[in-house]
């Protein structure tokens, strides 16, 4: 057991701090190598692993990719400006309609799409603004949070959706049915008090004749205009998928690469460099890190987690979802929320109530909020502005986060009570 925690541990050290640009992926193969020549996990395990995450991590490449290519052709960058020129240089209401546009990114997209791509185009366009830095800093950080906090009504939204769903064998239809209540009240609630936190930074009134017209920034308007109609086919083609019972990254994964030969076509990309350019790392950085939290499993610890939760679970709905959610919450900002909602996962199998596994994607989208290191997207997020000059310090973060996130996370948590 203290083999097994001690790995993870050193790990997750060298995940979090990356010395000399060593990479997340090659960090977890490295401990999932160590995990394996010090017995803490066996060969069979490392293939009960890899069923359980490959889906998950191909679906995630996929969306990565098609993210990069409507990035190329200009449409993150046109609803950017267009949700700025919609605010009629309202400060409160540019703020209110970056949230909101951040959640539409984050639910079709992921929440690291929405962190590696749309945050520097936001940057960007608020620097053209001529936006002081508190106020540019306080887009961010909410920006920031709306990324991990809307990432909740489909399947594809986020990593720990899918591995979750997977696991539990959720469909694609079944679980929107649940989680797009959750969802609306996460980015109502977030909006409303990432407002009250920050509404002092925000200025009462913006210059938006700095920018350009939204269809000026288009590099393909046709492949623009197509772009429309594809995302709803690839989202009618993830129902007839779950009617199938067939896996979502055949979709995600296919339908990304037929709109990368569209792009080729209409010569609006280089396919070899979306491909080259798609974040591989977060491939190794799955399979790799979760091989060592199943050694984790192997040693017994999530035993004890199933302990407490099967004891929550004869508390009534409300408190076992409200406690569910908000170990899977304070871990995740511990020890990062990829590790976490493995480890949830395994705890809650035998407990016969799958809300508490709809809480355990909640804690674990919206908790590691609280600290900067509680998930990948909010590492991407802050090294993407660390290399565009705004830094954000630990405590800085520390503090909005902790202030923030448990009043969002509880009322959310209360939603799902509502619909599971």
């Amino acid at each position: 057991m203290i083999l097994a925690i001690a790995l993870f541990l050193i790990t997750l050290t060298f995940v979090i701090w990356q010395p000399r640009g060593l990479q997340i992926g090659t960090t977890a193969l490295i401990g999932a190598f160590f995990a394996l020549l010090l017995g803490v996990v066996s060969f069979a395990d490392v293939l009960i692993v890899t069923g359980i995450v490959w889906d998950a991590t191909f679906a995630f490449i996929g969306i990565i990719i098609l993210s990069l290519v409507l990035d190329k052709i200009g449409f993150f960058e046109w609803c950017a400006i267009w949700m700025a020129k919609l605010s009629h240089g309202n400060g409160h209401l540019m703020f209110v309609y970056s949230l909101l546009l951040g959640s539409f990114i984050s639910a079709l997209f992921a929440n690291d799409g929405a962190a590696l791509i749309l945050t520097p185009i936001l940057l960007a366009k608020m620097r053209i603004l001529k936006l002081e830095p508190k106020t540019i800093i306080a887009f961010l950080l909410a920006g920031g949070f709306i990324s991990d906090s809307a990432s909740l009504p489909f399947v594809f939204s986020n990593l720990t959706n899918i591995v979750t769903a997977n696991y539990f064998h959720i469909g694609f239809t079944q679980y929107l049915s649940v989680m797009f209540t959750p969802y609306v009240f996460s980015t109502v609630v977030s909006v409303v008090i990432l407002w009250l936190f920050l509404r002092k930074d925000i200025p009462i009134s913006v210059n938006i004749s700095l920018l350009k017209n939204p269809n000026d920034v288009l590099k393909n308007k046709t492949l623009f205009y197509l772009s429309w109609p594809f995302i709803i086919l690839l989202l009618v083609s993830y129902f007839i998928g779950d009617f199938y019972d067939l896996p979502i990254s055949p979709f995600a994964l296919g339908g990304a690469l037929v709109f990368l030969a569209l792009s080729s076509y209409f010569k609006a990309t280089k396919p070899w460099a979306i491909i080259v350019s798609a974040p591989w790392q977060v491939v190794w950085f799955s399979i790799g890190l979760y091989i060592v939290v199943y050694g984790l499993k192997n040693a017994g610890l999530t035993d004890y987690l199933t302990i407490i939760l099967k004891e929550l679970n004869t508390r009534g709905d409300t408190i076992a979802i409200l406690g569910t959610g908000f170990i899977a919450a304070f871990l995740s900002a511990i020890m990062n929320n990829m590790p976490t909602v493995m480890i949830m996962d395994i705890a809650l199998k035998d407990i016969p109530n799958t809300a508490l596994a709809y809480a355990n994607i909640i804690g674990c989208n919206l908790g590691p909020k609280m600290t900067p290191f509680g998930s990948l997207a909010t590492l991407l997020w802050l090294h993407v502005m660390a290399k565009k000059g705004v830094k954000i310090g630990f405590w800085q973060y520390s503090k909005f986060g902790l202030l923030v996130t448990p009043p969002i996370l509880f009322l959310v948590l209360l939603s799902l009570g509502f619909t599971s």
